[in-house]
């Protein structure tokens, strides 16, 4: 019997040891795809997230990737191809509008104003709305929340989009800052850091902000598919609590700091180029602070989209928006 037990006691051992490995493996981090709309430092808590590891901390293996344009952003996330997407809370919006069998739902907003800046080919520093009439204007895509943003600037200033001004509108996103530098148009409606590019060029100023004139909004949402949510509850809190912990590190470090933080995504843009895009957008108060949509930001949203006549009705935020992980993160991430 002695014999016996002095056998059993490495046996023991290896069987003990081989159920912490089993449990170490039960705790692998969980994958998680983002589809981004674009690569821009407008999204800095994004970045900021990913590079001080708040993801991680959560258990989450965040892979990311940019998906140019909303529509395309879309697809990939009602296809599968995506869990989450980050992209402007109006396609959430066309989906359900569509008919949808499985709603796209906004759980998280990363941004509460416009990230466009209105660009003038001629530095002009005593710039007013008036002089926008009779030029050509560069616009965004219709539909999208850079030109239905713009649209609505417009009209506050007296401008009619469609009748006072040049406008063009048919160019790919991803090639608008090309056009206007190939001498296309006497404005244009630019985000960061391609805004500060030009500026540094000599190519023109930025003579106003339309996130300023358009108020606060939910602008760009993480967004997932109401299945996914409902099977994948735990993940999508914990992922909605690492952006609140970016939003709190991005409101309370410098410009200087979060370009830092952020470079590893802009490993082709000068440093002083980042700097001064996040300036802007800090100035101007674009990163939300925490990940909740307020129904006034919503109701703002609606009218936006509605005076560039695509909206079917007026939804109501809980329709499409479950503030409940963003709630949850706001009171218990410090």
């Amino acid at each position: 019997m002695k014999i016996k037990l002095r056998l059993s006691l490495p046996l023991l051992m290896l069987l003990s040891l081989a159920v912490i490995a089993g449990c170490g493996g039960n705790s692998a981090a969980v994958k998680v795809k983002i589809g981004e709309v674009t690569r821009s430092v407008f999204y800095a808590p994004e970045y900021v997230a990913l590079s001080q590891g708040f993801f991680k901390d959560e258990g989450l293996d965040v892979e990311l990737q940019t998906i140019p344009g909303g529509d395309k952003t879309m697809t990939a996330l009602l296809s599968g191809a995506i869990d989450v997407a980050l992209v402007g809370s109006e396609t959430s919006i066309y989906v359900y509008q569509q008919g949808a069998d499985d709603p796209v739902i906004n759980f998280a907003q990363l941004t509460q104003r416009d990230g466009t800046f209105l660009f003038a080919r001629t530095p002009d520093n005593n710039f007013s709305w008036d002089k926008v009439k009779g030029s050509t204007f560069l616009g965004q895509r219709q539909g999208g929340m850079p030109q239905m943003a713009g649209a609505f600037t417009l009209k506050s200033k007296g401008i009619d989009a469609g009748k006072d001004l040049k406008l063009i509108q048919n160019i790919d996103f991803a090639n608008i800052a090309g056009a206007f530098a190939s001498g296309t148009g006497d404005y244009v409606q630019l985000f960061e850091p391609q805004a500060s590019i030009f500026e540094k060029e000599g190519r023109g100023q930025v003579v106003a902000s339309f996130g300023v004139e358009s108020g606060y909004l939910p602008y760009t949402v993480f967004m997932a598919k109401q299945s996914y949510i409902s099977k994948n509850k735990e993940t999508v809190q914990k992922f909605t609590n690492a952006v609140q912990r970016a939003q709190l590190w991005v409101k309370s470090h410098s410009a200087e700091e979060i370009a830092d933080a952020v470079m590893p995504y802009f490993d082709k843009t000068d440093r002083s180029i980042v700097i001064s895009a996040i300036s802007r957008y800090k100035e101007q108060d674009t990163y939300a602070v925490n990940p909740v949509i307020d129904e006034k930001e919503w109701n703002n949203l609606l009218d936006v989209i509605d005076y560039a006549g695509e909206l079917k009705e007026r939804i109501p935020a809980d329709t499409i928006v479950d503030n409940s992980f963003a709630q949850k993160a706001e009171s218990s991430v410090k």
